[in-house]
Formats: C-alpha cells, structure tokens, sequence
C-alpha cells in the first residue's frame, strides 16, 4: 500500500503521488496521478497550473486528470481479461458522475455505462456509446425511462414485481426484451449505512425468497429475455471478503435459473471498490479487486458446475473520484479564541453535498503555497447560510489568507453529480486537463440559468393588482 507521511507540520507536497509500482491504482492516491509542484511553487494536475485554471475558468472549479481516469479505466479492462477466462465487460457506474465528456471517455476505453434514469440514459446516448453496452437501473423506473430504454435497445435491470410486470405488458407480443434481475443477496459490509445496498432491508431489488416466483413468471413472458442477473452490495467498501460471499451466492442463483429453463448468461457482481479520502484509509488496488472477484466466481461456478457466464462489473467510485480534485478562492476567516478557526471559501455544499450528507473526510492542499509548512488547524466553511455547511472539520494548512487557492481532493464521484443550486448558486464549470491542455467540458451555470425553467403567472405581473 502506498505511504503518506502524517499531517501537521509537512507541507502540502507530502500528498502528491509517489508511484511505487509500474501501475499505481488511483484508489490508492489522494491526488491524481499526474500531480505535481511546479517552479512556481503550485499544484499542478495534467501538466496545467491550478491557480492558472483558477484565473482562467473561475472557482468553484472542478478539474479532471484524463490520465488518471484512462488508467482505472484500462486496470479494470485488462485485468479482467487476465484474470476471468470467459467474457467479461466492465461498466462504469455513470451515477459517480454522468455527463457527456466522462461518458465518452470510459466508452472510448471499451467500458460500458451504468444509468440510473431516464437522464442518465439519455445524456450516454448523446455521448454515442453503443446502446448494447448501456444498462438501466433503478428501483422505480417511470413509464417514459422504460420506454426510452426499450427504444435505445439498452438492457434494463429489473427490479421488482411490478417493474417486471409492466415490461411483460409493454412487450406482450413483440420481440424479446433483453433484461436482467436485481437481486437482494443478504451480504453486510463495513460502510456508511446509507450506501448498504446489498442487505436484505434495502429498497433494492427481489428478496432471495421470491426467486422461483420470479423465474417461473419469465418463464411464461415470450416478451422477455431474462440475460442475467445483478447485485451490488454497497459502495466505499474496503472489505474483499464480502464480494467473495456474493459470487458464491449468485452463482447458486444461476443455477437455479437453469432449473425454470432461464439461460443465464451474464452476472453482474456489481461495484463498491473504494477510495482513499485519508490517510488512514487503505483499500485495495483495483487489480486485487479483480482477481478477487474473478477467482471467486470461477470457483463458485466449478462447485455448482455450471459454465462461466460473461462476468460484469459496475465500478464508479474507484473508476473517476481520485482523477478530479475541486479548486476554491478563499475568502473571509473567523477566529473564535480557544475554539477554532472558520476559513471560507466560494463554495461548499451545494458543489459537494457529501460532508453535510454523510459526514464524509476530504483532505485539501494550498495550491498556490504548496511547499509552505502546515501550522494551522482549521475549519473549511462553505459560503451557504447553513450551520452544517462545512466542508472540512479539520484542515491543515498553512497560514492562509483571502485570494488562496485550496484545493480538495478526491471529489470526482458523487460532487457534481449530487451538485444543487441552493441559496441559487449556479454550479461551477468543470475543465478536462491532459499534457498541458484544459478543455471545458461543464460550462459554469450563470444568474440566467438560474431563471431559465421559473415561469410568472401573468397575473402577477399586472400593475393593477391588488
């Protein structure tokens, strides 16, 4: 596992990444793999300067480090195809963040994408990733994203009775919809409470019991083609006990498909991976991940006997949070003697939800400073009228004043794509940097934007009322 010195008297650089092997996992890194001081004494990620992309492009601002997405994007391809001897596809789990430059980016590198909604869906087709590579999910999928689904040619991950008995009626007498089965498997891991999806009371998915009610009823839908079967059991997770038990488990299922004469072809074992926020965090490559799961099945399948379906995997947090870090401005500071210090900055929680939503640790540097020693302990507060809008508890930093450039990490899964407008602030642009070059790929929201969908009954515009 790779090593960081402790925080408290270092400077910013001890969180730059010193790569111990040829393929450093970008789990395992605070920073993007690209990141680097210059001689000017800055952060700098994708060979751009950040306080530079700063001036240019404003703040809040997230920045992308194509290199590092690419990476974890061809880590899980290749050691797949490694470790698994029948087919195998790797998904990105879009919900991390879903817009058309990231789309394209992991549809370039031969992943699939995993949607969510209609929007979701939506958004990847317009990035032209082949529909035959795209799978919907969702626990409560509306009659207009079934639809959609049917129309792009996408999979749909069925989730429950009465999803399933919609699809049957959509397609009573025409040709087979291809789908797969979301399935509860009772497995426990070790993460946040809210993120638990693989144990048994979660909204998600058919209960292990209602599997032969389940099967028989496809059985006798000429319209459905059931391809598969799904679970996932959580996100953030450093255990890889949990995802040995859930191959065992769902390789029991696929046989017992084949016992209701369902030709089971895919399983999809879900994502979950995580990543490094902290220092004391230690999760495993990606690469161990993957033989994990890989060795796992193919022995589950050899227990059950029965052939090896194509594996798939839906990765998102370990695929895009440790590519993008989020560049603020700093503004005003409160010292409260004998209690702490509040240093603010132009954004917070409508940018990144996750602290205020679940109590999440981020790590930040002084981008513009970054070899300066660290003697403070500080509060990172955003700029929303909201007591909990903090976005670190316990910084440190150096001695900071207004017009500094801080820089948090590891915010490319769940920021933007959990981003909102409260108190109406427009949601900050997003730059794409690779080998010296930035590219727009989110425009910054503007006080227009805000206004664009908000309608005045006519009324209320006359003069003469009241």
């Amino acid at each position: 596992m790779v090593s960081t010195p402790a925080v408290g008297t270092n400077s910013g650089c001890q969180y730059l990444p010193h790569p111990t092997t040829a393929q450093p996992s970008p789990n395992q890194y605070l920073l993007p793999l690209t990141a680097q001081v210059n001689s000017q004494d800055h952060l700098q990620i994708g060979g751009c300067d950040v306080p530079a992309l700063v001036r240019q492009f404003g703040s809040p601002l997230y920045v992308l480090d194509e290199q590092t997405l690419r990476t974890a994007c061809r880590q899980y391809r290749d050691a797949f195809k490694r470790y698994y001897p029948a087919e195998s596809l790797v998904i990105y789990a879009s919900k991390a963040w879903n817009c058309l430059a990231v789309c394209a980016i992991a549809a370039s590198e031969g992943l699939g994408i995993d949607v969510v909604s209609g929007g979701e869906l939506y958004t990847a087709l317009q990035a032209g990733v082949d529909p035959e590579l795209l799978y919907l999910h969702g626990n409560n999928k509306s009659l207009e994203e079934l639809q959609l689904a049917i129309a792009s040619g996408c999979t749909i991950v069925v989730d429950n009775w009465f999803e399933l008995q919609t699809l049957a009626e959509l397609t009573h007498g025409k040709n087979p919809l291809p789908i797969m089965l979301r399935l509860t498997p009772g497995i426990e891991c070790h993460t946040h409470e809210y993120i638990r999806t693989g144990h048994l009371d979660s909204k998600f998915g058919f209960d292990p019991d209602q599997l032969d009610s389940v099967f028989q009823f496809i059985s006798q839908q000429e319209g459905l083609e059931c391809i598969g079967l799904h679970a996932h059991i959580g996100s953030q997770i450093f255990e890889l006990q949990p995802h040995q038990d859930l191959a065992g488990v769902m390789v029991q299922w696929l046989s017992k498909a084949s016992q209701h004469g369902l030709p089971i072809r895919e399983l999809d074992i879900g994502g979950g991976l995580g990543i490094r926020y902290t220092e004391s965090d230690d999760p495993p490559s990606i690469e161990e991940w993957v033989r994990v799961i890989c060795e796992s099945v193919v022995k589950a399948c050899e227990a059950q006997q029965v052939p090896l379906p194509k594996l798939i995997a839906e990765p998102g947090r370990s695929l895009i949070g440790s590519a993008c870090v989020t560049a603020y401005t700093i503004g005003s500071q409160k010292v409260i003697p004998g209690v702490r210090t509040y240093v603010s900055v132009d954004g917070g929680m409508s940018d990144n939800p996750r602290p205020i939503t679940y109590q999440s640790v981020y790590r930040a540097v002084v981008a513009n400073r970054m070899s300066a020693d660290c003697t403070e302990t500080v509060a990172i507060a955003g700029k929303h009228c909201e007591s909990g809008d903090i976005v670190i508890k316990q910084a440190h930093l150096p001695k900071t004043q207004p017009e500094d450039i801080l820089v948090v990490m590891n915010t490319g899964a769940y920021n933007y794509s959990m981003a909102s407008n409260y108190n109406r602030v427009p949601r900050p642009a997003a730059v794409l940097v690779n080998q010296g070059e930035a590219s727009l790929i989110l425009q910054r929201e503007t006080y227009q934007d805000l206004i664009r969908q908000d309608c005045i009954p006519e009324r209320l515009m006359s003069k003469d009322e009241g």
